[in-house]
């Protein structure tokens, strides 16, 4: 049985970056190939393609999902929205949110409101927002939501270095960092170097990020999450040699349509598919779709350092993240990134 606590490790909070470097691609990268270790920096990330690889980036955009709204009483709370809801309503979680009843009102900086239609212990708040369009309030009222661990709030400089440079469709309530790395003309080398680059989707939500709460890992439960493969970039990716997925993020949206390959009795793969995805990865899964994976450096005890451990080997990784805190590379999500190679995992 898996425990959450063997996925434990120390880390100084000097080494935890609370602000980009001054260049997307002068980040350094970790490259991990079984108990191989090479310190290198993102650039170097051209070396390691093939022709022929596909590369695969999540496209989704940052919404400004942060915002403050007060209660008729004119208490504030800081919400941060995370799922969206076939009825329209978000999910959002605040500090304290079970003291606001169903049914209460609250109102937005800019004026709008929003009507509490629920409370759930994992999700927070079920709001129903009082305006024509959402999007447009959160771009005048809402910030780049930061995780907490950067101690700080959001600056308008996050708006831009918060994002991806091929960022597109609205729908994540956090960065897929590995993205943040690069920048066009590292995108346009890699297409020089006879690879191509697919862009799925999976906008960011709780189950990326929320913290396991439980010991036995067969009692955690993922949030979903919703993601998309087009038959066209299934057609890309099942026709690659090599396929390299950029972000964790990029590789549960590619791993969900292998499952559905293998289910469904597909020789390929991936298939195409369009829907959410609870997906939760830890060591002894058997992968389907992803070859190489480049990655940031993730928290302890964290559904994502699970999933690099069952990637690339637990051991292999306990002792990546043991030099790399002895190099001091930058951690989370402003931090540096490791290239890794697909092991066998312990």
């Amino acid at each position: 049985m898996l425990h959450t606590s063997d996925f434990d490790f120390e880390l100084p909070t000097e080494l935890i970056a609370s602000r980009p470097l001054d260049r997307r691609d002068a980040s350094r990268m970790l490259v991990v190939d079984g108990q191989s270790l090479a310190d290198k920096h993102i650039r170097d990330f051209l070396d390691y393609i093939r022709p022929g690889d596909v590369v695969v980036l999540n496209n989704s955009r940052v919404i400004p999902a942060r915002f403050n709204a007060r209660d008729a009483s004119d208490r504030v709370y800081e919400v941060t929205l995370h799922t969206a809801v076939s009825d329209g309503a978000w999910w959002g979680l605040a500090k304290k949110f079970n003291k606001i009843p169903v049914g209460a009102e609250l109102t937005l900086d800019d004026g709008t409101t929003a009507t509490v239609l629920a409370h759930d212990d994992d999700s927070g708040l079920k709001l129903k927002f009082n305006c024509d369009n959402l999007m447009d309030v959160l771009d005048r009222v809402g910030k780049m939501p930061l995780p907490p661990y950067m101690k700080r709030d959001a600056e308008i400089t996050d708006r831009d270095r918060y994002q991806t440079v091929y960022a597109g469709p609205l729908g994540s309530m956090a960065a897929p960092t590995a993205g943040l790395h690069f920048t066009p003309e590292l995108l346009d080398d890699i297409r020089a170097r006879g690879s191509q680059i697919v862009n799925v989707t999976l906008h960011v939500g709780a189950g990326t990020w929320m913290p396991v709460k439980t010991e036995d890992l067969s009692q955690h439960k993922m949030h979903s999450e919703w993601c998309q493969i087009t038959p066209d970039q299934a057609a890309i990716i099942n026709a690659a040699p090599r396929v390299i997925a950029v972000g964790t993020t990029s590789m549960r949206t590619l791993e969900s349509a292998a499952i559905r390959a293998r289910t469904s009795g597909a020789n390929a793969r991936v298939v195409p598919f369009c829907g959410t995805t609870d997906i939760f990865i830890t060591p002894g899964y058997k992968f389907g779709a992803v070859d190489v994976l480049l990655t940031n450096f993730h928290l302890p005890k964290s559904t994502l350092f699970m999933l690099v451990s069952a990637f690339a080997g637990v051991d292999e990784m306990r002792g990546a993240y043991a030099h790399a805190v002895a190099e001091k590379y930058r951690f989370f999500s402003y931090g540096d990134c490791c290239l890794l190679f697909q092991g066998n995992a312990s």
